[in-house]
């Protein structure tokens, strides 16, 4: 019987449940962590960062556009997109002016403008890394966690924990779509 539905497997051999082996994983730092609460936080949210972006590693378009499970809009592209916008909304929160308008027009554009062409994921993906080094580089400005700031008066340490929080929740979407699009486990 032929099956729609990928076979379960990992390039992990030490602990098949991973995603690659601990020394193979680039977000593995010989057990080194960082000082500070600051640099903690970011590489915690580089971590999270990392790990969408292998999520969607060697998928072709097709793949990376491919939605869940109906009516969910919800694709790996559409994560890329909704990630990148949601950087963009963060960055909004704290710098001074009008807020830059959004990248894929309104409500769900992130998601339901996620369709399977070459140029919107390599635009997706240009998308998300400009985004993120612009909003790293407007929180940069910020070394005191406690500073409140924006126009809702928050604490730079409340966004930056939503930030990861943010990245922490997708990746686990993004673990259920890529098993669901090739079968490939793992954390």
């Amino acid at each position: 019987m032929v099956s729609d539905i990928p076979e379960r497997w990992s390039k992990a051999s030490v602990y098949p449940d991973m995603w690659a082996d601990p020394d193979e994983d680039p977000r593995e730092k010989d057990g080194v962590s960082p000082d500070g609460e600051p640099a903690t936080l970011q590489d915690f949210l580089s971590g999270y960062r990392l790990t969408l972006l292998m999520k969607c590693d060697g998928l072709n378009p097709e793949q990376m556009a491919r939605r869940s499970v109906p009516p969910s809009t919800m694709s790996l592209l559409g994560l890329v997109r909704h990630l990148a916008e949601t950087e963009r909304d963060w960055r909004n929160w704290i710098v001074p002016g009008d807020p830059a308008p959004s990248l894929y027009g309104a409500d769900d554009g992130d998601f339901e403008g996620a369709v399977a062409e070459q140029e919107l994921v390599e635009g997706a993906f240009a998308d998300l890394a400009r985004e993120q080094a612009a909003t790293d580089a407007a929180f940069a400005g910020y070394p005191d966690l406690s500073a409140r700031v924006g126009h809702d008066n928050n604490a730079v340490r409340e966004l930056l924990v939503h930030r990861i929080e943010e990245y922490a929740r997708h990746c686990g979407h993004a673990d259920l779509l890529r098993e669901c699009v090739d079968g490939r486990v793992g954390q």
